[in-house]
């Protein structure tokens, strides 16, 4: 299994998995989105403002558009999930391609996906100044980065706590030292609380744990998908 090969795969995959976020995202996301738009119409109408113009309309933005992200998302996080595959492959332990592959996934999703958004949750349109949207998405990318930095981190402390104090243990305190890391540096970012007033709630958690949903289609579609095409590759069942 060569890295290029891994790489190439991991594109493929993720290509595929952008497929299905795609059609997920149509029916999940995409009603959350409309009722959003039309909260933030109707806000502008009744304070006798005009929408502002859209650049791409609805239809194109939720169909090619959504279709194009989503695949090149996919691609790329698939690539990149190769490239990780083939460095963790081999050096943690005996473990076979599919559950390495499981594993990568939800470690994954954790450090990229459910750390950040604990902090700066995903908003709908119209939630969210313009004015702030350099330094919030700063932020974001600032927390992923570290959470990622501490999730590298604990899985290679792992390996020492567990030969010192057992695998179960060594697991404990290597998860540990993620959540105070992460934590540490979340209460010391800036906090954004920029909903409108009158913003429903109900949507507003609706789109939330929608977008949560939408990343675990993609990052659940990779692990399987790349773990299993690993295996038949392999000769493996």
């Amino acid at each position: 299994m060569t890295t290029r090969t891994l790489l190439l795969r991991g594109m493929l995959v993720g290509l595929v998995a952008g497929l299905l976020v795609f059609a997920f995202a149509r029916w999940v996301g995409e009603p959350q989105v409309e009722r959003a738009i039309a909260f933030e119409t109707a806000a502008d109408q009744a304070k006798g403002e005009a929408p502002e113009t859209e650049m791409v309309n609805r239809h194109v933005q939720k169909s090619i558009g959504l279709l194009t992200g989503t695949v090149v998302f996919g691609a790329a996080v698939g690539g990149l999930f190769g490239l990780v595959f083939a460095f963790a492959y081999g050096r943690v332990g005996e473990i076979g391609p599919r559950a390495l592959s499981a594993v990568l996934a939800g470690l994954g999703y954790v450090a990229v996906v459910v750390v950040p958004n604990l902090k700066y949750p995903a908003n709908p349109p119209s939630v969210g100044s313009p004015d702030t949207i350099g330094s919030r998405t700063g932020a974001y990318f600032l927390l992923i980065a570290v959470s990622i930095a501490a999730m590298v981190l604990s899985l290679q402390l792992r390996r020492r706590f567990a030969k010192r104090f057992g695998d179960w243990n060594g697991s404990l305190l290597a998860a540990g030292l993620f959540v105070v890391v992460v934590g540490l540096v979340s209460h010391f970012l800036p906090e954004v609380d920029e909903v409108p007033a009158g913003f429903p709630v109900t949507l507003m958690w609706k789109f939330r744990v929608a977008s949560l949903e939408i990343q675990a289609v993609l990052w659940g579609a990779l692990g399987l998908g790349f773990g299993w095409l690993t295996e038949r590759r392999k000769g493996l069942r």
